[in-house]
C-alpha cells in the first residue's frame, strides 16, 4: 500500500482540530484570570463623565438602576454595576432598582444585595428593588406621572408607601440620576421617551458593541457618561478605588484577541502558500 505523503506546516495548519484552537483559547483566558495580573486602566472622558455624574449626588438623593440585560452580557455589565453600587453606597445615596428584562432582573438583585451588605445598607431604607413590569415605553412615560400608578409596590409586594426609601419618590422629579446597564435598544427608550420628556438626568453602562450606538447621545448632552464595554468597567473600578472582575478580565481579553488576530493571520498565510504550491 503507497503511504499518503507527509503534509507540509502550512498544511496541517489548514487542517488543524478546531479542538485544538479552542483548548489553546482556553488556556489563554484562564491563565491570566487564574494569576490575577490585572492592573489599574486610566479612564476615559466618557467614564470619567459617568463617574463624575454619580460623584454629585449628595446623601439622601436617588438614584435609579435599570437592568436591561440578560445573563448572555453579564461579565461585561455586572462588573461595572457592582461598581455604580459601591460608589452610590459608599455616598448614602439612595438606590431604587428595576428593569426592563426580566431574566436579568435575578442578577440584578444579587449585586444588590451582596454590595448593600458590604456598606450595612438595609433594605427598604436603603434600597429597594421594584421588579419588572412588561412594556418598555409604557412603564418608562407612567413612572414621569406617579411611579406608584406602574409600580404599587416591590417585587416582595410590599406597598410602596411602607418602605421608607420611597418616602418623598413619586416621579422623575424626585431622583436626580438614572444609570442604566444596557445590552440592547432598551437605551434609546430611556432617551426618547425619559430625558426628551422630563428632562430625567441620565447616564448609562453598555457592552462594547452597543457603546458606537450610544455615543451620539453623549454627544449631544442627553445623556451625561457612558461606561462602554468590559474596558469601560476596569475605568470605573479605577476611579473608585476597587479594582474587581472587569480589571482581572481585560489581560484575559487582551490575550484572547490577540490568539484570535495570529490565528487569522495564519490562516491566511496557510491558504496562500497551500494554493501557491497547488
Amino acid at each position: 500500500m503507497e503511504s499518503s505523503p507527509r503534509k507540509g506546516f502550512w498544511e496541517a495548519m489548514n487542517s488543524l482540530d478546531r479542538r485544538i484552537i479552542f483548548l489553546v483559547l482556553f488556556v489563554c483566558v484562564a491563565i491570566p484570570l487564574l494569576l490575577n495580573v490585572g492592573a489599574p486602566i486610566p479612564p476615559t472622558a466618557p467614564v470619567q463623565l459617568a463617574y463624575d455624574a454619580v460623584e454629585s449626588l449628595e446623601a439622601g438623593d436617588v438614584m435609579m438602576v435599570s437592568i436591561d440585560f440578560d445573563a448572555t452580557s453579564a461579565p461585561e455589565l455586572m462588573p461595572m454595576l457592582r461598581s455604580a453600587l459601591r460608589h452610590a453606597f459608599s455616598k448614602d445615596v439612595r438606590v431604587v432598582m428595576l428593569g426592563h428584562i426580566a431574566i436579568g432582573l435575578p442578577l440584578g438583585h444579587m449585586a444588590l444585595e451582596e454590595i448593600a451588605a458590604e456598606y450595612d445598607k438595609e433594605y427598604g431604607i436603603d434600597y429597594v428593588d421594584l421588579g419588572y413590569r412588561p412594556g418598555y415605553i409604557a412603564v418608562m412615560i407612567a413612572m414621569g406621572r406617579d411611579i406608584s400608578d406602574i409600580f404599587a409596590c416591590d417585587y416582595q409586594g410590599t406597598p410602596l408607601a411602607e418602605l421608607p426609601v420611597m418616602t418623598g419618590v413619586r416621579s422623575y422629579d424626585d431622583i436626580e440620576l438614572l444609570f442604566g446597564f444596557e445590552h440592547g435598544a432598551v437605551i434609546d427608550y430611556w432617551v426618547r421617551y425619559t430625558q426628551a420628556r422630563f428632562r430625567q438626568r441620565m447616564t448609562f453602562g453598555t457592552t462594547a458593541v452597543m457603546a458606537p450606538d450610544a455615543y451620539p447621545y453623549l454627544q449631544a448632552g442627553q445623556i451625561e457618561g457612558l461606561v462602554g464595554g468590559l474596558k469601560g468597567a476596569a475605568e470605573y473600578e479605577n476611579l473608585i478605588g476597587h479594582l474587581g472582575l472587569g480589571t482581572r478580565g481585560m489581560p484575559a481579553q487582551q490575550w484572547a484577541h490577540l490568539l484570535v488576530i495570529g490565528f487569522i493571520v495564519l490562516g491566511n498565510l496557510g491558504y496562500f502558500f497551500t494554493r501557491r504550491k497547488g
